[in-house]
């Protein structure tokens, strides 16, 4: 009987092993920069895909050559950390590598839509937001075309399921002014000409937890908080960071390693927002803001070079692309 019930067992944990091996497999990771192969000036864009094939796009910013861009695929939510121009897209390249890698031509207009709203109703996805952007982006999605209950509101604290991703907002030290280019009628007018910004709330970061338990930090534009401390790692447990180290407008280089090494604590991080042409033909620059992040930082750095996929197991481990 001793026999029987150990065979039952191990069968059982044969089973179970080969469930979990299967839901695991790797998040895969893919800037989506202003120059094939390079990490550029205004780069922010990154696709995440979970093993299950859920498409999520984080600041499509500038370099997301709108919907018909070949490298977007299916999207199923996108999410935008703050309301400016490089992160929500009031411009983009009229094609691919247009202008040089520290100064891309950016110029299509795509005010006073934008080209993350563009890109959710052309993709029917959802865009996640936290803050008060929802009230300011369902507008803009109807008039587009789509369906504004696609704007999703995402408070701190709170928990948002696209596919088999939970995502969730957490604070960022930055603006989020909503420049007058955005905005229409006499309201936009009034703000141009006494050199104001709207307001539509605080900007956020986010925490993405994927179905293989990788869980990832998105810093957003942001300071040095405590909440990186207490909330990311903490709480949510986040083992890979992907950080912004542009300097003047976010932490810079030496602030952002601080943010990784003794806040945040994860296993690896992607860099992104440098503000440079940090790589030439693939490789990186010496004496630039990436560098010196590299060098200050104690876990690996990885650098998104434009349509170069890196893929992630659960622990945080680059496993192929890096």
């Amino acid at each position: 009987m001793k026999k029987i019930h150990w065979v039952i067992a191990a069968l059982a944990l044969a089973f179970t092993g080969g469930i979990a091996q299967a839901a695991g497999g790797n998040v895969k990771v893919t800037p989506l920069g202003s120059h094939d192969g390079e990490f550029c000036v205004l780069d922010r864009a990154l696709i995440f895909e979970d093993p299950d094939g859920t498409r999520i796009l984080y600041d499509a910013g500038r370099t997301v050559r709108g919907p018909d861009d070949p490298r977007l695929g299916n999207i199923e939510a996108i999410l935008v950390t703050h309301m400016h121009g490089d992160h929500l897209g009031d411009v983009i390249q009229p094609s691919a590598n247009a202008g040089a890698c520290g100064k891309p031509d950016f110029s299509v207009k795509t005010t006073p839509s934008s080209n993350s709203v563009n890109i959710a109703v052309a993709k029917k996805a959802n865009i996640l937001v936290g803050s008060e952007f929802d009230a300011f982006l369902a507008p803009k999605v109807k008039a587009a075309g789509g369906d504004p209950k696609s704007v999703r509101l995402v408070r701190f604290g709170a928990d948002a399921k696209v596919g088999g991703v939970h995502i969730a907002t957490v604070p960022a030290a930055h603006s989020s002014g909503i420049s007058p280019g955005f905005v229409e009628g006499d309201l936009a007018k009034h703000l141009g000409e006494n050199g104001l910004n709207a307001y539509a709330g605080p900007p956020t970061g986010y925490v993405l937890r994927f179905s293989n338990g990788l869980v990832v930090y998105l810093s957003g534009d942001t300071g040095i908080t405590a909440e990186q401390e207490l909330v990311v790692r903490g709480y949510y447990k986040a083992n890979l960071a992907v950080m912004n180290i542009g300097d003047l407008f976010t932490t810079g280089p030496v602030e952002a390693a601080y943010v990784i090494n003794k806040l945040v604590k994860p296993k690896s991080v992607i860099v992104s927002h440098a503000n440079e042409p940090a790589t030439e033909g693939g490789k990186l620059r010496p004496n630039t803001k990436t560098a010196k992040f590299i060098k200050a930082t104690k876990v690996p750095v990885h650098i998104p070079l434009s349509g170069v996929t890196m893929e992630f197991n659960g622990k945080a481990k680059c496993v192929a692309g890096c």
